[in-house]
């Protein structure tokens, strides 16, 4: 009878055994995935949800390992494990994001380069042909042909096709610069390229990107002095 009541006491210590709530299952599943977030950077571009997250694991492992209770420390893994799907997600679509604009930023780098190539073999071919002009009319004059080693006009190389305004700087102030146009009268042909940016063409701001037209008519010139005689 003893040995009898034995084994009844063994095979209900195991079926009570066997009975008892498993181990937390999304816990095995979310726990990487919030080591991977860590690893992305999630803290820096998502701040908010990230620790959301972390406050609801931590809360799960808290219910796990404190109170040892394993059905509710899973049903926090599992509310983490969404969270974390969801973080991923927003995570990959924002370095999509910051990827594409990073790649706009060199098209367009590539295409002002580009433009300003095109603008520099503008401005050479227009000197080789004043230079051929110039030749022609002294040979036609019949008088002494010059073949200067080097052109006596400025290359437009040299001249940018952009200006960071500086402190105490107005209009006419960066037209007439030697780089700019040589002309203070010139300015209101900077003022409509930058429309966009320039509200009152008396105020400036430091650090502010101007674009310098290069190319631009006799008579938007003659107009550009005679607004800027009227101001």
């Amino acid at each position: 009878m003893a040995r009898l009541a034995a084994c009844i006491l063994l095979f209900c210590t195991l079926t009570l055994a066997g009975c008892s709530a498993p181990a937390p299952t999304w816990r095995s599943k979310v726990t990487p995935l919030v080591d991977e977030l860590g690893r992305q950077n999630a803290i820096k571009l998502f701040p908010q949800e990230y620790r959301n997250l972390l406050e609801i694991f931590e809360h799960g492992e808290a219910v796990f390992h404190v109170r040892e209770d394993d059905q509710e420390a899973d049903k926090y893994y599992h509310l983490a494990f969404q969270k974390a799907e969801l973080l991923r997600s927003e995570l990959r679509l924002m370095k999509q994001r910051l990827a594409e604009e990073e790649r706009q930023r060199s098209v367009e780098i590539a295409r002002k380069a580009e433009e300003e190539r095109l603008m520099r073999e503008a401005g050479k071919a227009e000197l080789r042909l004043i230079e051929q002009q110039r030749i022609q009319s002294a040979e036609s004059k019949g008088g002494a042909t010059v073949y200067p080693s080097r052109p006596v006009i400025k290359d437009p190389v040299q001249l940018p096709g952009s200006y960071t305004v500086r402190r105490g700087e107005t209009l006419p102030q960066i037209a007439g610069r030697s780089e700019i146009y040589n002309d203070s009268s010139l300015w209101p042909i900077i003022y409509r390229a930058n429309r966009d940016q320039i509200s009152d063409p008396k105020r400036l701001w430091p650090g502010q990107a101007l674009v310098i037209p290069r190319r631009f008519s006799h008579d938007e010139a003659v107009g550009a002095r005679r607004y800027s005689g009227k101001r």
